[in-house]
């Protein structure tokens, strides 16, 4: 699947692209243990193993801070050779009324450099770095029609979620998951498992306990994201 970004011209040079989410996985997965010691019952597998988890955090792209964002004493500053602010804020009366309004706070924007543009028919699902509760703010969810909304960039609204982070928000920092999505209709079929169907999710279930690897080895798509 093919898709565009462009920025402007005095950014290029400047301006991280936005890269395949597998690029930006965090230092505390790499440095993952792939089996954790449960004592009595030997060794468990962490969600190293999970191959879910995983392709959840490689699938799509990422849109990168574009430079260092230095928070202390309630503050946002930064330094960088760009006319436009890396960062706006709402006034927090745009989430009153809803779990997003954190005590009455100003909801924060991350603002995006790149016009993006995807193929006839396929829009782009914004959301917070999936499986990322460790970074100091929750990027809001949208839904955008690329392949129409073409011209200029989608920001992304926050909230900030660590009043007691202090230091600095480093330049590359994913602040939103990008997922494709291609708008088709939904046909839901709802019925019950015939006699063949039970059997056979009782065997793969059997297989899946039984054999390591089991569900990646025959179920997990073989081409890469990253």
């Amino acid at each position: 699947m093919k898709i565009k970004f462009r920025c402007a011209p005095d950014l290029k040079a400047v301006l991280p692209p936005p890269i395949p989410a597998g690029r930006a996985l965090p230092d505390w997965l790499r440095g993952l243990a792939m089996t954790e010691d449960i004592g009595t019952f030997d060794e468990d597998r962490t969600v190293k193993q999970c191959p879910p988890f995983i392709d959840t955090m490689t699938a799509g792209f990422v849109i990168p801070l574009p430079c260092d964002i230095t928070v202390g004493n309630g503050q946002f500053t930064w330094d960088w050779d760009c006319q436009d602010s890396p960062l706006a804020f709402h006034f927090a009366s745009q989430v009153a009324g809803t779990p997003f309004d954190i005590d009455n706070v100003s909801v924060p924007k991350f603002i995006n450099f790149w016009a993006m543009q995807t193929e006839p028919g396929v829009s782009v699902l914004f959301t917070h770095p999936l499986n990322r509760p460790d970074l100091p703010f929750t990027t809001l969810t949208g839904l955008v029609n690329t392949d129409r909304f073409t011209d200029l960039p989608v920001h992304f609204p926050a909230q900030w979620t660590d009043p007691s982070f202090d230091g600095i928000l480093e330049k590359g920092t994913p602040v939103a998951h990008c997922i494709p999505v291609p708008r088709e209709t939904l046909d839901l079929e709802i019925g019950e498992r015939s006699p063949q169907e039970a059997d056979n999710a009782a065997s793969l279930k059997a297989q899946i306990s039984t054999i390591p690897g089991f569900y990646k080895d025959n179920f997990r798509r073989g081409d890469s994201t990253d």
